[in-house]
C-alpha cells in the first residue's frame, strides 16, 4: 500500500495538474504554490521558491495576465502560438512538483513524458477548439471557449491538490482517451497513406 502511495496517487495528481497546464499554463502554478504556502502540500527544496511572496506575486501576475489575454480577440489566437511550449514546460514542471524529486530519474522520465505529453495534448485541443470557434462563430465563441478552459485549469487543480484519489481517477480516464486519440490518428494516417490517389 505503501508503494501505492508513493507513486500511483501522485502519478495521478501529477497528471491532472498537468492536463490543468494544458487549459492554462499559470493557473495551475499558482495552485501549486498557494496549496505549499498553506500547508496542503510540500515541495522539494529546489522549488520553494514558488511558494514565496515574491514567487506567488510573479504567478498570480503571470495568471491573471493570460487569462485576461484569452478574453482578447486576435490576442487569444497570438498566445496560443506561445502557449504550447509553455504548456508542456509547466505541466513537466507541475508533474515533478507532484511526485517528487526523491523519485530521482524515472521521476523526471515520468514528469516529462506524462507530465508535458499531456500538458500538451490538451494545449493542442484547446487551440484546434478556438479554431472551429473562430470559424464558426467569428470569434463571438471565444470567450465561451476561454470560460470553459479556465474552469478547467481550476477544477483540475483543485482536485489534483485536495483529492488525490479521485484525481488519480481521472488521470485514468485522461490518459485512456489520450492513448485512444493516438490510436485514431495513426489509424487515419495509415488510411490516407494506402488510399488511391
Amino acid at each position: 500500500m505503501s508503494d501505492i502511495a508513493a507513486w500511483v496517487l501522485p502519478v495521478g495528481a501529477g497528471i491532472c495538474l498537468s492536463a490543468a497546464c494544458g487549459f492554462r499554463t499559470f493557473v495551475p502554478l499558482l495552485c501549486i504554490a498557494l496549496a505549499s504556502h498553506y500547508g496542503v502540500m510540500s515541495l522539494d527544496a529546489q522549488y520553494a521558491w514558488l511558494a514565496t511572496t515574491t514567487g506567488m506575486i510573479a504567478l498570480g501576475s503571470a495568471a491573471v495576465l493570460e487569462v485576461a489575454g484569452y478574453y482578447v480577440p486576435l490576442v487569444d489566437h497570438a498566445l496560443d502560438v506561445i502557449a504550447t511550449p509553455l504548456a508542456m514546460a509547466a505541466g513537466t514542471l507541475a508533474m515533478f512538483t507532484a511526485i517528487g524529486g526523491h523519485h530521482g530519474v524515472p521521476g523526471w522520465l515520468l514528469a516529462l513524458v506524462l507530465g508535458g505529453g499531456m500538458s500538451g495534448a490538451v494545449q493542442l485541443t484547446t487551440v484546434k477548439a478556438r479554431l472551429l470557434s473562430t470559424g464558426v462563430t467569428a470569434g463571438f465563441g471565444n470567450p465561451l471557449v476561454a470560460t470553459a478552459e479556465l474552469m478547467g485549469a481550476t477544477a483540475l487543480s483543485a482536485v489534483a491538490l485536495l483529492w488525490p484519489v479521485v484525481a488519480t481517477l481521472i488521470a485514468a480516464v485522461l490518459c485512456l482517451a489520450l492513448w485512444r486519440t493516438i490510436r485514431w490518428l495513426r489509424a487515419r494516417r495509415v488510411a490516407r497513406s494506402v488510399s488511391p490517389a
